[in-house]
């Protein structure tokens, strides 16, 4: 691609590479853009004679075009791509969604000279209209060798991202003290409504025991015929693991114990199990306060519908310093 100084007359089909302004500031057209008829007319009103233009060689393939050939190939889920100017795609979530990150892939493309990347954090909560991955092309055109060889690696290793819908979220918790489990709604249960208001929901099923392995069992299994998407364990006592009562309680219904210990702050004392598909977690103190801890980062994925691995959750520690 190589730029020049036309004639205003000639520059039909080119490439602007420079922004023109009006003598008062106001932007007419756009680095980028390409000229027509009707752009050139407008110039020559503005008494305009030439015009610094470029225009594609063989084997280049233009910005525009580029950013939208990544982006149909990069995401999948519940998001539509919108072209905007200086040869960028958004990727805009359509419902209310987890978004998921492939942060190795991501990295890998975004090494690339031609195409770069950015998305919202793994995990995030991104709601319907919003704006949750962009694609930026190197300026005007790159070339059609670059551009195959990043859509070959995202078809073959891919998506880059997706954006699982939450649909009809439906969650339990379950409030638990070694004296009076109405003590722990008490406590947490306003602090549990405002977390969960973050996030359009509110709990579907409550119930309060006594912190002993025999009653929180029994208040698990009665919770988990109601089938919601994951059950939440607000105890009053920590810390949280597989030999505390909480923990035996859920290896006593059977419960596969995915992970205990968590990299994020706060949040460390974070226990995730699952009932066949049934999310429980466990976190002491995370349900003191409304401020962010790790039960915020790990419910986006569950309200979607996605199984959180110990790996993922080991995988929190970058961006886990939250406080």
């Amino acid at each position: 691609m190589k730029a020049q100084t036309v004639d205003i007359r000639a520059s039909m089909g080119r490439i602007l590479c420079c922004t023109i302004f009006r003598p008062g500031g106001k932007k007419l057209l756009a680095k980028g853009h390409v000229l027509s008829e009707e752009d050139i007319r407008l110039l020559q009103t503005e008494g305009m004679e030439h015009v610094w233009v470029t225009e594609l060689e063989d084997g280049e393939i233009g910005e525009d075009d580029a950013v939208m050939q990544v982006s149909r190939e990069l995401g999948c889920g519940c998001l539509e791509i919108r072209l905007a100017a200086g040869g960028r795609a958004n990727l805009v979530a359509t419902e209310d969604c987890a978004v998921l990150v492939d942060d190795e892939l991501l990295k890998q493309i975004n090494c690339t000279s031609s195409i770069v990347i950015s998305t919202m954090l793994n995990f995030s909560h991104a709601k319907a209209g919003q704006r949750i991955c962009t694609v930026k092309s190197a300026p005007f055109a790159i070339a059609q060798a670059q551009l195959e060889a990043v859509i070959n690696i995202i078809r073959e290793r891919g998506p880059i991202l997706q954006a699982r819908p939450i649909r009809n979220p439906s969650l339990a918790v379950l409030y638990s003290d070694p004296v009076s489990g109405d003590r722990a709604r008490q406590l947490f249960e306003n602090i549990m409504r405002q977390r969960l208001e973050r996030f359009g929901i509110t709990p579907s099923f409550a119930l309060s025991c006594t912190e002993d392995e025999g009653s929180v069992a029994r208040s698990l299994s009665h919770l988990l015929r109601a089938r919601p998407l994951g059950i939440l364990v607000a105890s009053t006592t920590a810390p949280a693991g597989p030999d505390d009562t909480v923990g035996r309680a859920m290896a006593k219904i059977g419960c596969h114990l995915e992970r205990f210990l968590a990299p994020v702050e706060p949040g460390n004392l974070f226990l995730l199990g699952y009932k066949e598909d049934v999310p429980i977690v466990s976190a002491p103190g995370c349900f003191r306060s409304a401020k962010p801890n790790v039960v915020d980062m790990v419910l986006p994925p569950i309200l979607a519908r996605y199984r959180v691995s110990g790996w993922e959750i080991a995988c929190l520690g970058h961006g886990g310093l939250l406080a």
